[in-house]
């Protein structure tokens, strides 16, 4: 059969026609069935192609109609969807961002309010007191605690108070090496509280203003039969201001700085003292002991009993 049809002007033209040709094939189900089981019925279904083409006023030429029915049996122009894998996944991610983006930055959010907040309240916070403890330990309780030591060794030649500042000086060196810092503190405090004590100088003076108790007897609860005698006595500084005394009260057991407290004396002493007030209602003779820098105990000029009590 003579080919009457004109060439078609483009290849791009063919290709699009060659691809209505596939179309048109396939939604002809029967007739592809039917025709397309056998290779040498080709010409036959060509045939009627071109009859159906010529129906709708189309010219095709045989080429092109054979091309489309080689096409058809080679699946070309059927979109096959492609198999699954990571790059799969990542393009169909991709065309659904704007879906999924949104609920991706408000978890990224939450999570980033979440350890800011973890960070900033309780991390930095932590690493903060972690770091100024380990200066402490490095550097300022080593330091606190040589200084001290070498200014009580300084100031005072009394045997009782160098074993005490070795011992306390002691402590704080293990606690630092052994990283307890609390340890470390109270030995520092030991010694600041050693060395306030050797640089205090006063003087005991019985209290004898007037209105003013200058001494008190007491009946022990181990014994009431006896009576314990105490002496009012205030600590004074040369210029007469008050100085605070650690003091334990031996009723209590309790320490408590104070500079008025009561001093134990025997009852002869105690005897003295009021009758040197009841002369004239002055005490003439109220310089109970005196206190010197460098020492810790003061040196008393009447004889005590060496209890103490700091309320009556």
């Amino acid at each position: 059969m003579t080919d009457t049809a004109q060439p078609l002007k483009s290849p791009m033209e063919e290709v699009m026609l060659a691809m209505d040709v596939v179309d048109t094939l396939r939604h002809r189900e029967s007739l592809v069935s039917r025709e397309l089981n056998e290779d040498e019925r080709d010409r036959q279904l060509i045939a009627r192609l071109r009859g159906i083409y010529s129906a709708q006023g189309i010219e095709v030429t045989d080429a092109i109609l054979a091309e489309g029915v080689k096409a058809l049996k080679e699946q070309r122009f059927v979109y096959t969807p492609p198999e699954g894998g990571v790059s799969l996944t990542l393009a169909r991610l991709y065309i659904r961002r704007t879906a999924w983006g949104k609920a991706v930055l408000g978890v990224l959010a939450a999570i980033l309010i979440a350890w800011a907040g973890w960070y900033f309240l309780i991390t930095a916070p932590a690493e903060r007191r972690a770091e100024a403890i380990r200066i402490e330990l490095t550097e300022t309780l080593p330091g606190q605690l040589e200084d001290l030591k070498t200014a009580i060794a300084k100031d005072t030649e009394v045997k009782a108070a160098l074993h005490d500042a070795d011992r306390l000086y002691d402590d704080g060196r293990k606690a630092v090496e052994e990283g307890q810092v609390g340890d470390a503190r109270a030995a520092v405090a030991g010694l600041q509280d050693l060395r306030q004590r050797l640089e205090q100088a006063y003087t005991l003076r019985i209290v004898s203003r007037p209105g003013a108790t200058s001494g008190v007897w007491r009946i022990p609860d181990s014994n009431q039969a006896a009576r314990n005698y105490y002496l009012i006595v205030e600590a004074l500084d040369r210029n007469g201001k008050p100085v605070e005394v650690p003091v334990t009260s031996e009723e209590t057991g309790e320490t408590q700085r104070v500079s008025e407290w009561g001093v134990r004396v025997p009852e002869a002493t105690f005897s003295t003292v009021r009758r040197d007030k009841e002369d004239d209602g002055i005490i003439q003779n109220d310089t109970l002991a005196v206190k010197k820098p460098g020492t810790l105990q003061p040196d008393y000029t009447m004889p005590v009993s060496g209890g103490a009590i700091t309320s009556w």
